[in-house]
């Protein structure tokens, strides 16, 4: 899983809460459903999690591989094959599904026979069905190198892999990822390609399709639904581009010394004139300004608050003497003003400011220096780059805050007329079920909850906090380095917490148009420290808890290694 931090991060606050508080149940019986047949169509691999689903898939016991960081995180999330339980649009249907929030998940499953796509079309289809929305989290699959080495078992984040296609989010970051491993003809070196203008995922809790089509011409087509959303082509829309330049710049050229590279000077000839004067100031007192008539001189802008009282338990030896809060004097709004009038200041008619020479032509001026360009040493030309190497395997390897995410009717071929039947046999079918029991279970405006990406801290700072906070604490249960990396404002800025409480309490007194008493403020004070305290209690506690997890998981998949 990657993170864009955005970025954004954005972040998925309250995310798992609300997943159990706001599951939908099965769908209603209002809505007629139309019921599962396996498919009778061929294709090197098409999966559609029938009872003996679990002859080709197999979970991985690897260790996640993540070269930054010293900690070691198993796959210790679980899989299970069964159907929705969110708007479930065919009876029977089942898929497999990602069972822990917040947790590293891999599985994959071989081939029975390497998918050679030489010259050939390739079609990648799959369901993706998102039954607790996704915030934060991968939902794409991986087609994995034919090789020797390629064992289920040892799948992980390290397995190289063919092609990286389906939905990704996290914040503001909502892509489809279409990204391909070139193999270098020159050295032998593999280079991940990614596609430069990736369409939006779907976040949606009905059935989603993802169709990639890949051709000899080296063309592409990417589909959402069966509705075509991406056109292009291998050699034009990837980053890096498949082939490098034929021509680069000459390292060891240098710009010669006498280079001129300014196009514009200041004019050697030009003189100030001799009324320039740079000491006049750029505003002056209005010589023609008058007070006026009903300014109040003798009226102070502020007065003793009348309403003030001292506190009960205002101590004149350990607090000073009181001093009641000042307001606004009133006398003021009714009047042009109060206290001693000034005249106003004017601009300065005569201002210049400093003088400095015009700009003109440089006479001297050669252009924009550049190296000059030389063969590319590094340089080659693959023409063909659809012809990938042979897929032994697809997997599934996934981080994500969300659970209860579908795959169903995987299908991997080189038929675009099969891949649009089984959509016909399954994806219509369901799709129509599941949109017209959303329809018909749609739930009120006004019971809708709000997302936590779209609170704000000014609309209600104390539930800002609390949703950042319960966030962070439930994902340091699970794993304490992405809390880190999801919410790093309550990992980083726990100290910082009691400070904004407290300036943003000081503003509202203010704004409301009475100065605080020092017996507010040191009142407001204390009740931000404490729950700037309890704050950071809870979020070491988490990080611990989550630290011991972990390590107990990693030692229970140690175990099962060894024994096995």
């Amino acid at each position: 899983m990657r993170f864009a931090i955005g970025a954004t991060v954005a972040l998925a606050a309250a995310v798992v809460r609300a997943d159990d508080a706001n599951a939908e149940s099965s769908t209603s019986t209002s809505v007629a459903k139309p019921a599962f047949t396996p498919t009778k169509l061929k294709a090197p691999f098409l999966e559609q999690f029938t009872d003996d689903w679990e002859s080709r898939w197999s979970p991985s016991h690897a260790k996640k591989d993540v070269k930054a960081d010293d900690e070691e995180w198993a796959y210790v999330g679980t899989w299970s094959v069964e159907e929705p339980s969110v708007l479930k649009g065919m009876e029977g249907d089942k898929g497999l599904v990602i069972k822990d929030k917040a947790a590293h998940h891999a599985i994959s499953a071989k081939f029975p026979k390497a998918i050679n796509n030489k010259d050939n079309t390739l079609v990648v289809q799959y369901e993706v069905k998102l039954q607790n929305g996704l915030e934060c989290g991968g939902a794409y699959m991986k087609l994995l190198q034919d090789n020797e080495a390629l064992h289920a078992e040892e799948f992980s984040n390290a397995s190289p892999y063919i092609i990286m296609f389906g939905p990704d989010k996290c914040g503001a970051t909502n892509k489809v990822h279409f990204i391909f491993r070139h193999k270098n003809p020159k050295t032998g070196e593999y280079q991940e390609k990614h596609l430069t203008n990736p369409p939006m995922a779907r976040i949606v809790k009905t059935s989603s399709l993802y169709t990639l089509i890949v051709k000899p011409d080296q063309s592409f087509e990417m589909k959402i639904d069966g509705e075509s959303i991406r056109n292009g082509t291998l050699l034009d829309d990837f980053s890096p581009s498949v082939n490098p330049e034929a021509e680069i710049d000459d390292v060891n050229d240098k710009k010669p010394e006498d280079w001129v590279d300014e196009a514009r000077i200041a004019d050697p000839e030009a003189t100030k004139p001799e009324d320039w004067d740079e000491d006049a100031p750029f505003e002056i007192v209005d010589a023609e300004a008058t007070k006026p008539d009903d300014w109040l001189e003798d009226e102070p802008t502020t007065i003793p608050d009348p309403e003030a009282e001292k506190p009960q338990d205002w101590d004149d030896e350990e607090d000073g003497d009181w001093i009641p809060p000042t307001v606004p004097n009133p006398k003021c709004d009714e009047a042009s003003g109060c206290g001693k009038w000034e005249p106003p200041m004017t601009k300065n008619p005569a201002y210049k400011g400093k003088w400095t020479a015009p700009f003109i032509d440089n006479p001297a001026y050669k252009g924009v220096w550049a190296p000059q360009k030389i063969a590319n040493p590094d340089y080659f030309e693959d023409k063909t780059p659809a012809n990938f190497e042979p897929i032994g395997a697809i997997g599934f390897e996934i981080w994500t805050m969300q659970n209860d995410i579908l795959f169903d009717n995987i299908y991997i071929g080189h038929s675009i007329d099969d891949a649009e039947k089984l959509k016909a046999e399954t994806f219509d079918l369901k799709h129509a079920a599941e949109k017209a029991d959303e329809e018909a279970n749609k739930p009120k405006a006004a019971d809708i909850p709000k997302s936590p990406s779209d609170l704000v801290f000014k609309d209600d700072p104390v539930t800002y906090v609390k949703e950042k906070l319960n966030l962070f604490v439930e994902i340091a249960k699970r794993d304490p380095i992405e809390a880190v990396k999801f919410v790093p404002e309550v990992a980083g800025g726990i100290g910082v917490l009691a400070v904004t409480i407290i300036a943003l309490l000081a503003s509202l007194l203010i704004g409301s148009g009475a100065a605080p008493s020092q017996e507010q403020l040191k009142a407001q004070a204390k009740k931000a420290k404490d729950v700037a305290v309890d704050a950071k209690d809870k979020a070491a506690e988490a990080v611990a808890t989550g630290a011991e997890k972990a390590q107990a998981e990693v030692n229970k998949r140690t175990t099962r290694s060894t024994a096995s």
